[in-house]
């Protein structure tokens, strides 16, 4: 890991967004932006949409912290509901998934530490959901990205009880 030489500051108005029918990302700071430190985006769910399929990070512990709203997150086979001003770190190899709270948006800040490139993930996947992508190439950018998606029935119970 190399060393920050200098702050990173990302002013909102130059935050790359990518924008889905249920879901708005901020490109924050990324790995390269920090040295390796961390990596960070802000995301917005509209009303009990979801945010990220159930996955883990062999290297990373991800931080969730609840800007406004409330959200939901599973970490390891827990489903919890977070409150504005809630933070929640899930450690690395931790099964985890989020989504806002059913009849609830939310507003999150998410940190990844130490940092992962994470902005052509995001990329990818908006151009997966507007089908310049296949999710063939998703699953192949699972080691690339350190995003390992995983099956949990303790997530799927909850998303179905929503």
């Amino acid at each position: 890991m190399s060393m920050i030489v200098e702050t990173a500051v990302v002013r909102a108005v130059d935050a790359e967004t990518i924008i889905s029918p249920t879901a708005t990302g901020r490109l924050l700071l990324d790995s390269n932006d920090t040295g390796g430190a961390l990596s960070t985006i802000r995301m917005t769910l509209a009303e009990g949409a979801d945010g990220a399929v159930p996955h883990h990070h062999a290297t990373s512990t991800e931080l969730f912290y609840v800007l406004e709203g409330k959200a939901r997150l599973l970490s390891g086979e827990e489903v919890v509901t977070l409150a504005a001003g809630d933070v929640a770190a899930v450690p690395p190899l931790t099964p985890h998934a989020f989504a806002a709270a059913p009849g609830h948006t939310a507003d999150l800040l998410i940190v990844v530490a130490p940092g992962i490139q994470r902005f052509e993930y995001f990329r990818l996947l908006d151009r997966l959901r507007r089908g310049a992508a296949t999710l063939e190439e998703l699953l192949a950018s699972q080691d690339v990205y350190d995003n390992h998606f995983l099956d949990s029935p303790a997530w799927t119970r909850d998303r179905q009880a929503s």
